[in-house]
């Protein structure tokens, strides 16, 4: 799977803007707050729907516009699909494939499939529990369908569910409806929890050789998965903690408060681990995300790399720059300078300045 071409109008920076990519590495180079990253997110968006940043579409959109479009170019196994996309600061967007719309994300996900790595994610071991949430929902909205249509109804009703505890404030008489959004809270966060924990086995079979490679045999890591309650006891926790909720208004157990936690020789590294366990965790983490994703899809995803290299020593940069492999990548940099030093095959370098790119290769 490669993404062929991108076509950007009002997108953040971009008034209008259409770059073609190599099927190899291409490097998007510039210094900062030139628009690099506002590629790749553009290329998430695409893909997922949702900023990797978590950007509502109303901050994407030109400041000075009211809408915004993309338009991607997806090649598989030889078939090309388009994608089009209509982004709206009033509105909901507007998603069409090969010039049919769609009403749902999840005709959407898993066409594309990409792996977005940028130094935040760096950080994603010592971060609070939300973060790792996230990172395993999108990547697990991607590969399961099922796994988003459960996330996206759980989610709802735990909203839902909030809103029915702070009317019960105004209206006590309310409580006798708390059991029926029990019910579908638990039918669906159940079946979270039971995709989790598959998650992190999945994982785990992967992450485990990468990362003592990446840490010179010294480490083994293994991630475990830390639910809020366990399915077979989550309607009795949710009952036994009724009185709790409606005090703070909140639904306090669920998935929506699950956790993960990554070992190294039995030691918790979000707690204890040196800042460099950490990010050689994260690394490992990203690194195993790629190869989940061409275990299951039997595909190429596509990877997006936003000026990491620049937060990595010279030994993980190249460890990372060697895995890449035969997967296309799109890369922001400041410089071409790590690239010339590691003596890295670049196939297409575009200089990005001020909300213009320029391919490099056709001035070569």
């Amino acid at each position: 799977m490669i993404i062929k071409s991108i076509e950007l109008s009002d997108y953040r920076n971009y008034d209008a803007l259409k770059l073609e990519f190599d099927k190899g590495t291409n490097i998007l180079y510039g210094d900062n707050a030139q628009g690099k990253t506002n590629i790749l997110e553009a290329i998430y968006v695409a893909a997922t729907t949702k900023s990797h940043k978590g950007s509502k579409d109303r901050e994407i959109v030109n400041f000075n516009k009211d809408e915004a479009h993309i338009r991607a170019y997806i090649e598989k196994e030889g078939a090309e699909t388009r994608i089009d996309m209509h982004l709206r600061k009033a509105k909901s967007k507007g998603i069409a494939i090969d010039g049919q719309k769609i009403k749902k994300a999840a005709d959407l996900l898993g066409l594309c499939n990409v792996v977005f790595f940028s130094p935040e994610d760096l950080a994603i071991i010592k971060s609070g529990p939300a973060e790792r949430r996230r990172f395993v929902d999108m990547e697990l909205c991607q590969l399961d369908n099922f796994y988003l249509y459960n996330l996206n109804h759980y989610n709802k009703i735990v909203n839902q569910r909030n809103t029915l505890l702070k009317d019960m404030y105004y209206n006590p008489d309310l409580k006798e409806t708390l059991n029926i959004w029990d019910m579908q809270l638990v039918s669906y966060g159940n079946k979270l929890i039971e995709r989790r924990r598959l998650f992190a086995e999945q994982l785990n079979d992967i992450i485990y050789d990468i990362h003592k490679k990446l840490s010179g045999n010294a480490e083994e890591i293994k991630i475990v998965y830390e639910p809020n309650t366990e399915a077979d006891d989550f309607e009795r926790k949710l009952k036994y903690n009724h009185d709790r909720d409606i005090k703070s208004k909140m639904t306090s157990v669920g998935p929506h408060r699950d956790d993960f936690s990554f070992f190294i020789g039995g030691i918790d590294i979000r707690k204890f681990g040196s800042q460099g366990q950490q990010r050689t965790a994260a690394l490992s983490l990203k690194l195993s995300e790629i190869e989940l994703v061409k275990k299951i899809t039997k595909d190429m995803p596509i990877l997006l790399l936003d000026d990491v290299l620049s937060e990595l020593d010279s030994n993980r940069q190249n460890y990372l720059l060697n895995s890449i492999g035969d997967i296309q990548t799109i890369i922001t940099c400041t410089g071409l300078e790590e690239f010339v030093n590691n003596r890295f095959k670049i196939n297409r370098i575009f200089k990005v300045y001020c909300g213009n790119v320029t391919c490099m290769n056709d001035e070569m």
